[in-house]
């Protein structure tokens, strides 16, 4: 605290602005504030509230003697000062007050003087027993921090005093000092008193037990049946391995009589422990003379039994009567004798031959709950560790902490998340943005806010005051919340109708970041909630936002990698006449992996298709896949075959393999790249389709009766290895053959047989006549798996044949004066096809192609004109010298030829066959989709306008 905040000038302006209704975030704690707030919205008056008084408070109970010899060493501390301690109970009342002036007592009100005044934060609005109490920690209050006119002159720091057993709130210690009394060492001060209280508490605690150990040894001195069972002398669970128990029977026995004392019933319950030895359990209370009433717990261990093996999941039972043994009253011991009456007056049995009782436990039965209550805590805590977080997924992992809670911690639990939290991304503003995500609880028709909602929160809610804190925030009586009711009276009165009582808020916090906030809600235990409750809500939502911040993060790069991916796969299938396409990509669901597909129109009619899966998953895989298909479109582009198309992919892979080897390996990437692909090239002109595959699946084929094959081609190596060589297939598809091209993902799956899910797949593939959309959708539902741990990518084709009469070709002799045969011949055709707006810009075409073969190939020669989507050209020859397109100068008489094949047509090029090579060039179908000016001869004027007539 800063000397202008001791002297009250910075909260003194704060709080001026505050009750005109300004702003004034930022001009005081963010822990005052919350409390101005609530006091405001209590209806508590600055001026003139009065604090209520309690006349019949216990001066001389449990806390107060505690705390007596701590309070009086204080006030000789203090003596000759103005310090004012005091100690009140949990509801804030004052029990004791010690004064280091005695003079002070006569100077100040009564209510500042006199045991009695209760000044809980709803009666005496901000000040620190009041704040103590409300925020269950160690608080400060100086000055005009204080919401009444009253207290301004004056400071204080309060904190709570716990008992040690059951952690909860006796009564709050509070110091009253002039502010320029303000010290760092009243924080120390103020705590070492606590402490010391607390420690006369648990001795306290442990007299009543040593009283009831007293009354337990007394009782068994006048108790002949215990003479005579064993030797009179108590032993303790330390001394049991000497019977032969080892330390797992130890801790169950612990367990078990732990949960006997906290049941505060008899009972006899048989335990059977590690190689069949039986252990019998006997709870019966005891009462010292000084009125002290609790349990003992007493071991029968049956040294001369038979070993009987203990039933599954009963470890420890009732005597003769089916489980819960906590609920089952006083069981029926040991049977009568055989042919005994049974009169139904059976005591719990008495000890016999071989025979040993032993004294296991003793204590009142809330110390009992306590222990209880811890261990609980503990294995909740255990088990939320394998419960919470079994997917990346941001909702599924909030609602796993809330099925965690309920209903052992709460009976409800709201989890409101921001909307960016649930995109993947980090909350800008978590107040602003909030949803209601999760809503749980022993009942689904509880009225809290519906799953989806916006949350607007109000500042004085113990949400925000969450959130503004960093740290749970406990409100045991919710009736006496007015934060909490502020935000909506309606909705809290529903809640009340209920039974809902009591709630504690956390903020879901991960490496400093707001992530959301969880509400637990207590309904059907009438008990509040107390601050191991907290601590318990607290740990859960921690351990729960690491694994929501986890999900959150992997969304994000799971949401980068698809966008990715999706931006790299085939936005649109191109347009083409050999085949009818239909494709499904699924991603993964551990994240998208590298698999790809495509649609590439060739020259010729012709199309290729490709799928292919890089090994991995994550942004290195989809980028990598990124990349091949790049590379595959460029090697299409040179019209390769497919097995070169794969030798020159599988370089690739390889260069990029050296690449990766030469710098430090991406988080997630193992620094090695590896694909596989499968690539096939359909000739609706022939019906033929070449394919080659790299370590990929072979593709399925239904023919047009219905029949489905998988043909056996050569598998190839994957890519990646360099140096292997690929072979190729050909097949023959009449027209209406479907080609099934698919990855790896479809049929391999960590739960089922890969030969079980070609079967399914065959089956599924045997209809004819349906269409590529079908079959996709058949395949999807038939063999997909239901959770795909890879990706699955399906290309499904239907294969087209092109009419015969829409091809045309000749064959000619190595003749230059052929080529006027050529252009009539192709003339004609074209009228015949309806093309004669294309008839000129052809016959120019053919013209230097054909020349150009006559000139520089070799026989034998020939000219094919394809009527598809365009007009396409092609000459062939029994030449492999590609021409190359010039730029001619202005003076030269050769080396237009290709110049004016490019300008005239659509797209032109060369592709090698076995044979030689073809040179081809495409046409659009009409003359105004051509080069403009072309037929009014202007583009002539321009190109050969200085050029000399060579007659």
């Amino acid at each position: 605290m800063t000397a202008s905040d001791a002297a009250g000038i910075g909260p003194v302006r704060a709080r001026e602005r505050f009750m005109l209704g300004e702003p004034v975030e930022g001009g005081v704690r963010s822990l005052i504030l919350n409390s101005w707030q609530r006091c405001q919205s209590m209806g508590i008056s600055p001026g003139g509230s009065e604090l209520p008084y309690r006349p019949d408070i216990d001066l001389d109970g449990r806390l107060v003697r505690a705390a007596r010899p701590v309070l009086d060493r204080l006030a000789s501390r203090f003596a000759g000062s103005r310090m004012n301690v005091a100690l009140t109970d949990a509801d804030g009342a004052v029990l004791q007050r010690r004064f280091g002036d005695a003079s002070m007592v006569r100077q100040l009100p009564a209510s500042q003087s006199t045991p009695g005044f209760v000044f809980a934060e709803q009666y005496g609005g901000t000040n620190g027993i009041g704040l103590a109490l409300t925020e269950r920690r160690l608080t400060q209050v100086s000055g005009a921090e204080h919401f009444a006119e009253r207290g301004q002159s004056n400071a204080c720091t309060a904190i709570p005093v716990r008992d040690p057993l059951s952690g909860r709130i006796e009564g709050i210690l509070c110091f009253g000092y002039p502010p320029a009394y303000a010290d760092p060492q009243m924080v120390d001060v103020i705590r070492r008193a606590a402490t010391a209280i607390e420690r006369r508490l648990l001795a306290q605690s442990s007299a009543r037990e040593r009283t009831l150990l007293r009354a337990y040894l007394d009782s068994r001195r006048r108790s002949r049946s215990d003479q005579a069972a064993g030797d009179g002398r108590p032993v303790g669970l330390a001394e049991l391995p000497r019977s032969g128990l080892d330390r797992h029977d130890r801790i169950l026995l612990e367990q078990m009589a732990t949960e006997l004392i906290s049941s505060a019933r008899r009972a006899a319950v048989e335990v059977t422990l590690s190689r069949g030895r039986l252990v019998t359990l006997l709870s019966r209370p005891v009462a010292s003379p000084s009125g002290v009433e609790g349990f003992v717990i007493e071991a029968v261990l049956h040294g001369d039994s038979p070993p009987r093996p203990a039933a599954p999941g009963q470890a420890g039972r009732p005597v003769g009567v089916p489980e819960p043994a906590m609920t089952a009253g006083v069981p029926p011991l040991r049977p009568p004798e055989s042919g005994a009456p049974d009169r139904g007056d059976r005591t719990p049995c008495a000890s016999g031959p071989g025979e040993a009782t032993r004294l296991l436990l003793l204590g009142e039965p809330g110390v009992g709950r306590y222990a209880v209550a811890a261990r609980r805590r503990l294995e909740l805590l255990s088990e939320a560790s394998t419960r919470i977080g079994t997917t990346l997924d941001v909702t599924r992992t909030a609602r796993e902490l809330a099925e965690m809670a309920v209903p052992r911690l709460a009976d409800y639990v709201t989890i409101d998340l921001p909307e960016t939290v649930l995109r993947g991304e980090e909350p800008t503003d978590p107040v602003s943005e909030l949803h209601r995500t999760v809503v749980h609880g022993i009942r689904t028709d509880c009225p809290f806010y519906p799953v989806g909602e916006r949350v607007d929160l109000s500042p004085a809610t113990p949400h925000r005051r969450c959130l503004a804190s960093g740290q749970a925030v406990l409100e045991p009586d919710l009736r006496r919340a007015a934060g909490w009711i502020s935000q909506d009276r309606e909705a809290a009165e529903r809640l009340f109708a209920h039974d809902v009582h009591s709630l504690i808020t956390v903020p879901l916090l991960a490496r400093g970041v707001v992530l959301g906030i969880a509400g637990f809600y207590r309904a059907r235990n009438p008990a509040p909630y107390g601050d191991d409750d907290r601590s318990l809500a607290q740990e859960l939502a921690t351990r729960a936002a690491i694994c929501i911040d986890n999900a959150r993060r992997y969304t994000r790069e799971h949401a980068m990698v698809l966008a990715l991916q999706h931006s790299l796969l085939p936005r649109s299938l191109p347009e083409q006449s050999a085949i009818d396409v239909a494709h499904r990509y699924l991603p993964s669901e551990s994240g998208a992996r590298g698999d790809w597909f495509d649609v590439i129109p060739l020259s010729g009619a012709r199309v290729a298709l490709v799928v292919g899966d890089v090994v991995g998953h994550g942004l290195h895989a989809a980028a990598t896949m990124g990349r091949l298909r790049t590379a595959v479109h460029n090697f299409a582009e040179l019209d390769l075959a497919p097995d070169e198309l794969l030798t020159h992919l599988d370089n690739l892979v390889g260069r990029l393999d050296r690449d990766e080897d030469g710098t430090e390996p991406a988080a997630g990437h193992d620094g090695i790249i590896g694909a596989s692909c499968l690539y096939a090239v359909y000739d609706p002109t022939s019906q033929r389709c070449t394919l080659a595959r790299a370590g990929h699946p072979p593709p399925a084929v239904i023919h047009p009766d219905g029949t489905v094959t998988v043909p056996d081609l050569p598998a190839g190596p994957p890519l990646g290895l360099v140096g292997l060589p690929f072979e190729t297939a050909e097949l023959h598809l009449p027209e209406g053959s479907r080609l099934i091209l698919y990855s790896d993902g479809l049929l391999e799956d960590h739960r089922r047989d890969p030969d079980a899910a070609l079967d399914r797949l065959r089956t599924a593939l045997a209809h004819p006549n349906r269409s590529p959309e079908d079959i996709c959708r058949t395949v999807a539902e038939a063999v997909v798996p239901e959770h795909p741990a890879d990706d699955v990518t399906l290309l499904v084709a239907r294969t087209r044949a092109l009419d015969p009469g829409r091809i045309a070709t000749w064959d000619l002799p190595a003749d230059p004066a052929r080529v006027g045969d050529i252009r009539a011949a192709a003339a004609r055709r074209l009228s015949d096809w309806g093309l004669d707006g294309v008839a000129f810009v052809t016959e120019l075409l053919l013209s230097e192609l054909v020349t150009n073969a006559i000139r520089y190939g070799t026989e034998p020669i020939q000219v094919r004109l394809i009527h598809d989507r365009t007009l396409i050209c092609e000459v062939s020859d029994g030449s492999s010298t590609a021409p190359h397109l010039r730029h001619a100068a202005t003076t030269d008489e050769g080396g237009r030829g290709l110049f004016l094949v490019a300008q005239l047509a659509q797209a032109w090029g060369t592709r090698y066959t076995p044979r030689g090579k073809i040179i081809w060039a495409e046409c659009a179908l009409e003359a105004s989709d051509g080069v403009p000016g072309l037929l009014d001869g202007r583009f002539f004027e321009n190109q050969f306008a200085d050029i000399p007539d060579i007659g």
